[in-house]
Formats: structure tokens, C-alpha cells, sequence
């Protein structure tokens, strides 16, 4: 069984819970159940409801009608998986700017850790 940690700004804010608290309930129940998918699989979690994107960022999917909504996450060392943040995908590739913002949380995530240590 993996943990699943939603990423946490340092103003408190978590992206990831944020978005998935704007979804309508068909919706993020569907989610709801593929991050759960992703506590008990961890990296064997594969297509349809997860995939590599670059760089060690990953995204989760769910469908509801033609709305595909992502959550991207990455794993940290154990059995542990950071979701950042998510986004409904409006188009056939993963915006790059979404890439780039789930690399800086995991940046943040790393540092306010070695902060911790």
C-alpha cells in the first residue's frame, strides 16, 4: 500500500486538494477512486488511469462524458506518492506549463523536507 500525500504550499494551500474539491461529485468520485488505484498499485498503476509524463512527473486520469480531468503526482522514496495539483485536459497533449508546475512543487516538496531533516 503506497501513502498518498497532497503537496502543500508554504502558505498552506494544497493545489491538488483544492482542484479536486472543484470537481462536481460524479467527478471526483470517479478521481477519488483512481488515486485509491494508486494506493494499492503505486508504479504498477498503468493505462488507462495513469501515465508517465517527463522528468518523474506522472498523471492520474478520469473520464465523465467528454471532461477528462488529470491529477499529477510524483513518487518520493518508500512507498510514498505526492499529488500536486490537477486540471481538466482541453486538448490532446498536457500543457507543458502543468508539467513545469508539478516540477516546481516537487522542488518546493524536497526542499521544505531537507528543511525539515
Amino acid at each position: 500500500m503506497y501513502e498518498i500525500i497532497l503537496f502543500e504550499k508554504g502558505n498552506g494551500d494544497k493545489p491538488a486538494e483544492e482542484f479536486l474539491n472543484s470537481l462536481d461529485k460524479k467527478m471526483r468520485t470517479k478521481m477519488v477512486k483512481v488515486i485509491e488505484k494508486l494506493a494499492d498499485n503505486g508504479p504498477k498503476l498503468g493505462r488507462p488511469h495513469s501515465a508517465y509524463l517527463r522528468d518523474g512527473i506522472l498523471e492520474l486520469r478520469a473520464q465523465s462524458g467528454s471532461n477528462i480531468t488529470r491529477v499529477l503526482y510524483f513518487f518520493i522514496e518508500g512507498k510514498t506518492v505526492v499529488l500536486t495539483h490537477g486540471f481538466i485536459k482541453k486538448t490532446q497533449e498536457i500543457p507543458p506549463n502543468e508539467i513545469e508546475k508539478a516540477k516546481k512543487y516537487r522542488d518546493e516538496y524536497r526542499e521544505n523536507r531537507r528543511n525539515l531533516l
